[in-house]
């Protein structure tokens, strides 16, 4: 692993060294990359466009996060940023000078790479979603040649595979990780990707289902971390390591932190089973025409984005983690159940002031 570890030390090295003028760009694609774009942007456009869609993203989002953060703790993946200090590899040879930057100092293990696994499952599902609803209009009637849909499809990859480059690349740039650990991440999030094609459950699943699974991932991640943490292992060995290397602190930030992530996808599971099965929810659904659509999918994006500048104060980790977990869970809620139903009621009032 020294040698597979050095030579990802190595690919950081050259990438900072001879595509400086990129920085913007790998920035960029780092936060784009972030499943929290998931549950602001993605979610919202397609959960108003096709709702069964959005559904799915946030299944896979969550779940996929989920078994990233347990894959984490079983591989114990090292990263490049504070690896390439501490390594013995390095001890009679020169270590490459690699830099950081302010996304560089993630505070979980590596392995596998959280923004590439969240990134391929993502992309994977609105590549395959889009296809499929192409294909079923073809199926009813709506004539589309062979060659568009063969023209489709390899567009749609190619933009795929673009994307998945593009965010392993901007990860190993930053230094945050190693080239294998993206390969593996990209891999897995297909195979999280792939398997919720085949699942149909979660488009009908109770309230009951919701709680009991937002329950269960939460009671086994736990329970997993206090009997590793009951035999001697330490899983918040690499926060020690972020603090240690990192070339600022504010750098290290709690919600990247294991436990952050973990409330953070309950929270917004639990929110989705409640935004289904809200009475608010019930009610839009009356009305569905494209302007109520167009209206729900600026509501939404506009609500979030203030939703989203509320930081949780970090100053008490408890605090922090429950806020944290409730703000989460309120944006599926305002998604599926407030908005709409605010958009309807405003445009029901408008109407019979109309007559």
């Amino acid at each position: 692993m020294d040698a597979v570890q050095a030579f990802g030390v190595s690919s950081t090295h050259y990438l900072q060294s001879n595509f400086q003028e990129a920085q913007g760009w790998f920035l960029w694609v780092s936060w784009a990359a972030d499943l929290r774009n998931t549950f602001f942007i993605f979610f919202p456009l397609w959960f108003h466009l096709r709702p069964a869609v959005g559904i799915k993203l946030i299944w896979v989002a969550v779940i996929g996060d989920w078994l990233n953060l347990v894959f984490k703790w079983i591989l114990f993946g090292e990263r490049p940023y504070w690896w390439v200090h501490e390594a013995a590899y390095y001890h009679n040879k020169v270590a490459p000078h690699i830099q950081q930057y302010p996304m560089t100092c993630e505070t979980g293990p590596g392995s596998p790479s959280g923004h590439a696994m969240g990134a391929a499952s993502v992309y994977y599902t609105l590549v395959t979603s889009i296809l499929t609803v192409v294909a079923r209009r073809k199926k009813h009637g709506n004539r589309t040649s062979n060659h568009h849909g063969w023209y489709l499809k390899v567009i749609l990859w190619t933009v795929f595979w673009a994307v998945q480059v593009c965010v392993c690349l901007s990860r190993v740039f930053i230094a945050a990780h190693f080239p294998h650990q993206v390969i593996a991440g990209v891999i897995s999030g297909m195979i999280v990707a792939e398997t919720f094609d085949r699942i149909q459950w979660i488009y009908s699943a109770s309230m009951r289902k919701y709680m009991y699974t937002t329950l269960f991932l939460t009671s086994f991640a736990v329970g997993f971390y206090l009997l590793l943490k009951a035999l001697g292992v330490d899983l918040l060995w690499t926060l020690e390591k972020a603090q240690k290397w990192c070339v600022r602190a504010d750098w290290v930030h709690l919600d990247s932190t294991p436990f952050a992530s973990l409330l953070r996808n309950m929270g917004t599971l639990f929110g989705l089973g409640l935004g289904l099965h809200s009475p608010l929810h019930a009610e839009s659904k009356k009305s569905a025409s494209a302007t109520v659509k167009a209206g729900c999918i600026v509501g939404s994006l506009l609500l979030l984005h203030l939703l989203d500048s509320f930081k949780p104060p970090t100053h008490t980790a408890a605090l922090y983690y429950l806020l944290s977990f409730c703000k989460s869970a309120t944006v599926p809620l305002v998604v599926v159940s407030i908005i709409p139903y605010c958009m309807n009621s405003a445009l029901s009032l408008q109407s019979k002031k109309g007559l």
